[in-house]
């Protein structure tokens, strides 16, 4: 491993760089305060043997193709829809990420969003910055509580777990929810009920999407799904943008076929300063922030580190996306 470079594609937690360092790796990063191009990250993936990077890096298939070289790829994030896993698997690349440690700190932001939206949290702090705040009005600023509401989850993996307990243990909400499958674990725990995907709509109060990106869920939340909602629920999106579809979502709520929306990610990401749905009475939007503590985001370097270190050091990459290229003895 003494002869082994590793890149890393921005400017991680210590604690990751420190366990490479430490198994004998020579470490570079990208120190610059803005992402990398891809020609600029191609260029720097050349010069070394693994790569370690994150969501915003296109790993597409021009990106491995001058890259075929790379022994490893380790993402860090639990998603991977910036990397073109069918092309790594044919140039036998394998792609590590970190699951499972970032699950508890997004269902806090979905949590804190679906909150924040049902008492306007963000518009009225901004009135009063904005000098608005002068005397009390009884029938002004008003939100909707959430006791007893039915909370829908679209995907009940790790995170949508996560938001359901806190759902349930905090204003004991009914929980429904729609996967590829049914989730019996959750259902016994929970007393989560599968419904299809028109249910779901129909009867969510609250609507928080939890599922991964892909063919079938890009754009899944438009105009069709929305027209479907009570013109009484929140729609929260700590997954992926391009999951819903962002014109369709601002007619929504300007219509009133929605009563609100809590956004961790856009589309296009990051937004615009001059968006409209900042502006919007009932919506709160925050940068991306879900696996923003410094515990989770040590965990993940701590994860990326090791998928990288295993690999060399045993042919085992803990967590894996791709596990049919690890050849066996």
């Amino acid at each position: 491993m003494e002869n082994k470079k590793i890149f890393l594609s921005r400017i991680f937690p210590k604690i990751g760089t420190a366990l490479l360092k430490k198994a004998g790796f020579t470490v570079t990063s990208w120190n610059q305060d803005r992402p990398m191009t891809q020609e600029e990250l191609i260029e720097k993936a050349k010069e070394n043997n693994a790569l370690f990077c994150t969501v915003g890096d296109k790993i597409d298939q021009k990106f491995l193709n001058e890259c075929v070289h790379l022994d490893i790829i380790s993402q860090f994030a639990v998603g991977y829809d910036n990397i073109d896993v069918v092309e790594a698997t044919k140039l036998g690349i394998p792609i590590g990420n970190t699951p499972d440690v970032l699950s508890k700190a997004t269902a806090d932001i979905a949590f804190g969003l679906m909150i924040a939206t049902s008492r306007k949290m963000f518009y009225l702090h901004k009135s009063i910055i904005n000098n608005e705040w002068k005397y009390f009005k009884p029938t002004g600023n008003l939100g909707i509580e959430l006791e007893n509401k039915t909370i829908g989850i679209y995907g009940l993996g790790r995170i949508g777990i996560e938001m359901a307990k806190r759902c349930k243990g905090a204003y004991n909400m009914n929980i429904i929810y729609h996967n590829r499958k049914p989730n019996i674990i959750a259902e016994k725990e929970l007393g989560a009920k599968y419904v299809d995907f028109n249910t779901l709509l129909e009867q969510s109060d609250v609507l928080s999407v939890h599922c991964s990106l892909n063919t079938e869920t890009i754009g899944i939340f438009n105009k069709t799904a929305f027209d479907q909602m009570k013109p009484s629920s929140i729609f929260i999106n700590t997954s992926r943008g391009l999951i819903h579809n962002e014109p369709d979502l601002i007619d929504a709520l300007n219509t009133g076929k929605i009563w609100g929306a809590g956004l961790d990610v856009t589309n296009p990401e990051p937004m615009q300063a001059d968006n409209v749905l900042l502006q919007m009475e009932n919506v709160s939007i925050l940068p991306h922030i879900g696996s923003g503590t410094v515990e989770t985001r040590n965990q993940m370097a701590t994860l990326a580190a090791l998928n990288i270190i295993e690999f060399y050091k045993n042919n085992n990459v803990p967590h894996i996306v791709n596990p049919e290229v690890l050849k066996k003895d």
